[in-house]
């Protein structure tokens, strides 16, 4: 009873404050036309930014990926209230499951699955496996995104973790779609999905802080 009030609560509060934002959204043709292709896709978002993305891309019946923590259980019901599905495992507990699941998932239908490759606990910006994998297995492509805001609180622990304040105005930015082969090195790809993930970025405040 407790967490379906707060998953009550945190659902309408999530929407009151980033419908009061301004929102300028950019390269979204980069998962459509891969959707729109009959395919699926792999949205790579840092765990500190994923907020404003859960937001922009719920109540698409898109799928995400969260841990085992303890408030995992109320991200997965205010996820469920805005059209998501989200599967459960992490890299520590519940991992060899949750990736058999992506896999399914990925490879039954055309459909976006949203994964924090720095999430559940870090470090920070530093993808796990997990991702690539998924990629390399099923064929789906891995398209990287990144946001900005003028209003946030920041949220420090193993990571700095941001909620955009009313008022204010989010930049995001969708990159173009990286394909990863099973026969490049694990190494390999989290180079490029690193570099590609911190390029973007910069792209995005570049466009903020011109705008």
């Amino acid at each position: 009873m407790k967490i379906s009030l707060l998953s009550f609560f945190g659902k309408w509060t999530l929407k009151l404050f980033y419908g009061l934002n301004r929102w300028d959204i950019r390269g979204t043709n980069h998962y459509l036309n891969v959707l729109s292709s009959n395919q699926s896709v792999i949205i790579s978002c840092w765990h500190g930014q994923l907020l404003a993305v859960f937001m922009h891309l719920s109540g698409n019946n898109y799928y995400g990926l969260t841990g085992m923590h303890k408030d995992a259980e109320l991200i997965s019901q205010i996820g469920n209230k805005m059209k998501w599905t989200f599967l459960r495992g992490s890299s520590k507990e519940r991992g060899k499951e949750a990736f058999s699941e992506i896999v399914d998932i990925l490879t039954s239908k055309s459909t976006l699955l949203a994964i924090t490759p720095d999430g559940p606990s870090g470090p920070a910006r530093v993808p796990k496996p997990g991702v690539i994998r998924a990629s390399q297995k099923t064929g789906a492509p891995v398209v990287p995104v990144t946001v900005h805001s003028s209003r946030n609180w920041a949220f420090t622990n193993w990571d700095t973790f941001f909620m955009e304040k009313p008022f204010g105005k989010i930049w995001i930015e969708y990159g173009k779609p990286i394909y990863f082969s099973e026969e490049e090195s694990m190494e390999s790809c989290i180079n490029i999905l690193t570099q590609s993930m911190i390029e973007l970025e910069k792209n995005n405040l570049h466009y903020a802080n011109k705008s």
